[in-house]
């Protein structure tokens, strides 16, 4: 509950022209916007002046045959007279060419079964551009938005079909081609923090006049919204727990607590922070501008990993079909990488950047790539593979969200909380193998019966006696016998 005064001064926010009208100080954003159709071109002036010369050559979208959504974008385009292929977000970085950083956000193909008014793109393709040395965000002006590690557990960035709580499943229909960043991290545990200094402009129902109408805000009780001096837009939702400190009009701080980190409002039933950044787009609407380069170059900034192993996005395919898994993605701070090692669900091994496997039988899998630099640094990912059953479209493949807290900063004898949830099914209890040799360990979660409800999650702890690197294994089986299967990588700290 809030105080009398904290709501005194929530009716004095939301009714006072003088903060209605505040401006916030101008802070030009590093990146330029264009949009463009296939062989149409354009002349764009970086934010340092100079000029590059942009054309889009091509446009490529692959769908998969069992939802039909867009599973890779491919963009060639031509930049200062060097060609080069972009792949549309889904954990793609901007790449330098004919002297420029260039990515594609978003393509027309996601609109076509997807949320349109989420990018505002009303030609093929949509491109963003910085000076060749230049950094992505400025520095000094955006810090990562959690406080844990990178992809400590599932995530859904831009252009992603949304996964983790079952929802990518056989059959044409609407897909929600996911916008903004979904991070997922243990409910009620994870600190949420402000990526940028902002204006507050709404804190659940609550909006800040000048902000009610033609802007991005939509509120809900379990969401904040902040404006920061370029005039973006942020949204963090499904909060467990908003800051008493938060109220519309006032002015907070980058890393300024926004609240813990929760499964409120259109969740779908997993824990997560969406975080969404809205500026006006080259089409004059409101759209999302692709954060994902952002918590990148935050995060490295301020964590400084040595690598970072990369082995999404999901895959989505029939029992017999192959997938290509892929961790090219992956990115080492001053050494080469030497190694890619896979080891598969069921126990079968295999090795390189890339590889391909045909998956013969319906499940939610999870590969594990183990990454090894030249100097010897160490990183693991996991890559979600949903297999349906094409003798039975109608049974949803089972799905499940393992996570754990604290994800820095462990050293043995810590206690650690695991937490899991299964999706599409009540049928079963999980099991736990914490990767150290110790007994299983069985709970059971509600199955995502209730979406919302404050113990949907199943809940153990657990400690590790020596320092290492830890690869925890939980899985559950639906009443067909088909499992999902989830996977953590823990670090355990010298003491």
């Amino acid at each position: 509950m809030k105080s009398v005064a904290s709501l005194l001064l929530v009716f004095f926010a939301l009714n006072s022209p003088a903060l209605a009208q505040e401006q916030t100080a101008q802070l030009q954003p590093l990146l330029r916007v264009v949009d463009l159709n296939v062989k149409e071109a354009v002349d764009v002036k970086l934010c340092d002046g100079s000029q590059a010369h942009v054309k889009v050559l091509e446009l490529k979208e692959t769908r998969d045959d069992v939802c039909f959504a867009v599973r890779r974008a491919e963009v060639v385009v031509e930049v200062n007279g060097e060609q080069a292929t972009l792949v549309s977000a889904t954990y793609n970085l901007p790449i330098t060419v004919g002297g420029v950083q260039i990515d594609c956000s978003i393509t027309k193909g996601y609109n076509s079964n997807g949320r349109a008014s989420s990018w505002g793109l009303e030609k093929d393709v949509r491109l963003r551009l910085w000076p060749a040395e230049s950094p992505l965000i400025k520095p000094g002006t955006f810090v990562y938005p959690v406080k844990q590690k990178w992809f400590a557990t599932d995530t859904q960035m831009a252009n992603v079909p949304v996964f983790v709580d079952g929802g990518d499943q056989p059959g044409e229909r609407t897909i929600y081609y996911h916008s903004g960043l979904d991070i997922g991290g243990s409910e009620g545990l994870v600190e949420v923090i402000a990526a940028t200094d902002g204006l507050v402009v709404s804190v659940g129902d609550m909006v800040l006049e000048g902000h009610k109408r033609n802007t991005p805000v939509s509120p809900r009780y379990d969401v904040v919204y902040l404006l920061d001096s370029r005039g973006w837009y942020y949204r963090y939702s499904h909060l467990k727990e908003i800051d008493d400190s938060l109220l519309p009009g006032r002015r907070i701080q980058m890393g300024d607590r926004i609240g813990l980190l929760g499964k409120e409002g259109g969740s779908g039933g997993w824990s997560h922070l969406h975080f969404e950044i809205k500026s006006r787009q080259p089409s004059g609407e409101w759209g999302t501008q692709e954060g994902y380069a952002f918590l990148w170059n935050a995060y490295v900034e301020q964590y400084q990993p040595e690598l970072i192993a990369v082995a999404r996005p999901h895959h989505s395919v029939w029992a017999g079909d192959s997938v290509e898994l892929d961790a090219s993605k992956s990115w080492s701070r001053s050494h080469d990488i030497a190694k890619y090692e896979w080891t598969f669900h069921d126990g079968s091994t295999g090795a390189g950047a890339s590889l391909k496997r045909t998956y013969l039988k319906p499940g939610r899998y999870s590969e594990i790539v183990k990454v090894t630099d030249t100097a010897g640094n160490v990183d693991y990912d996991f890559a979600p593979v949903v297999v349906a059953d094409p003798d039975h479209p109608d049974r949803k493949t089972p799905s499940i969200h393992p996570n754990y807290y604290p994800s820095m900063g462990i050293k043995p004898g810590d206690d650690i909380t695991f937490k899991v949830r299964t999706f599409n099914t009540t049928h079963g209890k999980e099991v736990w193998d914490f990767g150290d040799g110790s007994p299983a360990v069985t709970v059971q979660s509600d199955g995502n019966a209730v979406k919302l409800s404050p113990n949907g999650y199943a809940t153990t702890t657990h400690q590790y006696d020596k320092p290492g690197d830890y690869i925890v294994r939980v899985e559950r089986l639906n009443e067909y016998g088909v499992p999902a299967i989830g996977h953590l990588h823990v670090h355990v700290e010298k003491e």
